[in-house]
């Protein structure tokens, strides 16, 4: 697979753009004012406990408590007694914390619209090869490496390679398949210190500090993002390219030959038309080859993804064109997901196939065009309704989240009431307003919209209004106002 890991950088911002075979499949975007807290480990102070949802919120010094769920606290706090090979039964929230309790806590998900960021008690932390669970005891192995041989080869050698009498576990990463003893015996070292590093400073800190800050950006694309796939890592900054190189000489010797420094003329996005893939993610329409499209409604609850044949139209039945549209849509959804960065509940309806055939080649191309995401996932078959639903594991926000933000004039809703809906509003508050106070005039102060509206398709409903109230109506443009807003002026 061609490859291209392309970093953009500026002082505040930076995107990350992951290229197969020229396309735009992957954005990551980064800002020096609002970074990703996934990773970051604080000192946590416990400030609600909450039983009826067995959660607690824990404040870790951001505007929002986070949320702590007894299914995230570690199963040595748990009460778990391995002894008689059996483990006891979970005890609930309420027997673990206490308010005011400090405890280590980690954050797995950033805040998400209106929901703080969620934590977990059990601590891991990345390095390029393997993961280090200080709360463990066991090995574990990348689920893409599939070889059972291979697994259990790779356990035997971590397990081996540990220093003596130290506790915790590891998961081995996908990249350490190739990687020799003595880049893994570093790892481990380089972990390990970290996480003692970690337990220091949490005894003197005081409650809601930062333990612990995960990688910017620009570094976990060599630690996480990097594959044997990526054939270049393009950076258009120099200081960011040199900070890299140095990082990658320590940690990922490996990248360093595909790293290379960016110094044309031309902005790099711009040279690979990242800019404009960026602005079609935005859309709620994504146009297909074929000529049918896709529609995507991202809400709080899902994400919906609709399915058109649009004008295509195949040479040989109905039931081919629909096929065909669907087998297409099923790899551009894949590509939309990673590219939008959508997650948590996804309902794709594809058009109607009779044809039970059908159904499960459009099935099979959609899991394997999801293959090469590297979000945990999952696809269920074809529903009674003709709908797939599927789930994509969500730790950070969208780019639409990260991009923009609800409209103004409709606070998201996407609709705003027309012109004539609001004519009957202010109608009926003047006929209101003429109950309840004595005025000798009315003034109707809305946007351009409505006042045309008055003046032309309701202008008699203004004059029965009149006739009706006993007092004059007059109206007033006020170029601020929304076309939703108005206000009725006693004269």
């Amino acid at each position: 697979m061609n490859e291209q890991i392309l970093i953009n950088v500026t002082p505040q911002e930076t995107r990350v753009a992951i290229m197969e075979q020229g396309a735009v499949q992957e954005l990551h975007v980064e800002r020096a004012s609002n970074r990703g807290l996934v990773g970051n480990i604080y000192l946590g102070r416990v400030g609600r406990v909450l039983p009826g949802m067995q959660s607690a919120f824990i404040e870790i010094g951001l505007p929002r408590a986070a949320f702590l769920h007894v299914a995230d606290i570690w199963a040595g706090q748990k009460n778990t007694d391995i002894a008689n090979g059996k483990a006891v039964e979970q005890r609930p929230i309420e027997k673990l914390l206490h308010e005011g309790q400090t405890l280590v806590v980690q954050v797995i998900k950033d805040p998400l619209g209106s929901k703080g960021a969620r934590l977990s008690t059990q601590i891991s932390i990345a390095g390029r090869l393997l993961v280090y669970l200080p709360g463990e005891h066991h090995i574990g192995i990348s689920q893409r490496i599939e070889d059972e041989a291979e697994r259990e080869q790779l356990r035997e050698k971590v397990h081996a390679l540990m220093p003596v009498g130290e506790a915790g576990g590891f998961i081995v990463r996908t990249v350490a398949e190739t990687a020799t003893d003595a880049e893994l015996i570093a790892d481990i070292a380089y972990l390990i210190k970290l996480w003692r590093g970690i337990v220091s400073t949490s005894l003197t800190a005081a409650p809601q500090a930062l333990l612990y800050q995960d990688l910017d950006l620009s570094h976990r694309v060599l630690r996480d993002l990097v594959t044997a796939d990526t054939e270049r890592i393009i950076v258009d900054s120099r200081e960011t390219h040199a900070r890299m190189r140095d990082f990658a000489e320590q940690y990922t010797r490996s990248s360093i030959a595909v790293l290379e420094h960016y110094m044309g003329d031309r902005p790099l996005f711009d040279l690979f038309g990242v800019e404009d893939e960026i602005e079609k993610a935005l859309n709620r329409r994504v146009d297909l080859k074929s000529g049918g499209y896709v529609i995507v409604d991202q809400t709080e609850a899902l994400t919906a993804i609709d399915v058109n044949t649009g004008a295509f139209v195949s040479g040989r039945s109905f039931d081919d064109t629909i096929f065909k549209t669907n087998l297409e849509a099923a790899q551009t959804i894949a590509r939309q997901l990673r590219l939008r960065n959508l997650g948590g509940i996804i309902i794709v309806d594809f058009i109607d196939m009779d044809n039970d055939e059908h159904r499960q080649s459009v099935l099979a191309e959609f899991n394997k065009s999801m293959q090469r995401d590297r979000t945990r996932w999952s696809i269920s078959q074809f529903s009674p309704l003709g709908l797939v639903e599927m789930t994509r594991k969500r730790t950070r926000e969208s780019l639409a989240h990260v991009l923009c933000e609800p409209c103004t004039t409709c606070a998201g809703r996407g609709e705003i009431k027309s012109a004539q809906t609001v004519c009957y509003e202010v109608l009926r508050e003047v006929t209101r307003s003429a109950k309840s106070f004595d005025a000798k005039e009315y003034r109707i102060l809305a946007a351009q919209s409505v006042i045309d509206r008055f003046l032309d398709e309701e202008s008699n409903a203004l004059t029965m209004l009149e006739d009706f109230i006993g007092k004059p109506v007059s109206l007033s443009v006020e170029t601020a106002y929304t076309q939703e807003r108005f206000d009725v002026i006693l004269v």
